[in-house]
This record gives structure tokens, C-alpha cells and sequence, in this order.
């Protein structure tokens, strides 16, 4: 039990520094967020957490399919489709970290959730974002 709860510290600390290390990211990603490893295992659990952490902060903008077209994006935005192969920026758990907790980077139509959301629910939306499609070459 002790070694479960001391992973789990160590496991939280090392998620702490790495959400606090990001940038917002523009478009080609960024070297520091490139190198933020991601904590959280793409487990069965994960996934599903972070599909409810999803519907809950993103799915206005990016749709209940995530193909970039839900009901509430502002107008004359673009929300990213996350289920295709394309990563504008940047394609690491760590980039797609840095634009939920930062935001969208250079016109910011996309706001970051950094403050607003768990940073645990941060890592289980990038491992959901993970399933939805084609796998990126980086990782």
C-alpha cells in the first residue's frame, strides 16, 4: 500500500511540473512541450475518464465526435478535428497538452483550460483525443 501511495505522489508531482512547463502552442509545436512526457498510462480507465472530462470541457467546440464541429464554437473559428492525422501543433502528448491547458496559439481561439480544469483530467482527455483516430508518427 505505502509503494501505491508514494508512486502515486511522485506520479502527481511529475504531472504538476510538466503541466507547468507548457506553452500555449502555435502552430509547428514547440520543443519544451514536445519533451513533457505524459504521466498518465492510456489505460481502458484513462480513456474513458478523459472521454468524460471531453463532453465536459471540449465537445462545445470540437463536436461529440470531436470532428471540429460543435454547436458552440465561436463563429468564424475552426476547432481542430481531432480523429484525423493531422497535427498543426504538434503531435506529442506533450503539444496536445500545452493546447488544452494553454491554449491556441497565435490568435487564441482556442483558450486554454490551465486553472480551470485538473491537471489529471488534462492527461486522460490527450490519452482519449489518443483513441480517437489515426495514430501520428511522433509520439
Amino acid at each position: 500500500m505505502r509503494r501505491v501511495v508514494v508512486a502515486l505522489v511522485v506520479s502527481s508531482a511529475f504531472a504538476l511540473i510538466s503541466v507547468a512547463t507548457v506553452r500555449a502552442q502555435l502552430p509547428g509545436g514547440s520543443p519544451a512541450a514536445r519533451a513533457v512526457k505524459n504521466p498518465v498510462a492510456s489505460t481502458t480507465a484513462s480513456v474513458t475518464a478523459g472521454a468524460a472530462a471531453y463532453k465536459k470541457y471540449c465537445a462545445f467546440c470540437h463536436g461529440g465526435a470531436a470532428k471540429g464541429d460543435g454547436p458552440l464554437a465561436p463563429q468564424g473559428t475552426m476547432p481542430a478535428d481531432l480523429t484525423d492525422a493531422t497535427w498543426v501543433r504538434g503531435s506529442t502528448d506533450g503539444e496536445i497538452l500545452a493546447v488544452v491547458m494553454e491554449g491556441a496559439g497565435p490568435k487564441f481561439d482556442m483558450k486554454g483550460f490551465k486553472g480551470k480544469i485538473p491537471d489529471q483530467d488534462a492527461w486522460h482527455i490527450v490519452n482519449f483525443i489518443r483513441s480517437l483516430g489515426p495514430k501520428p508518427a511522433a509520439r
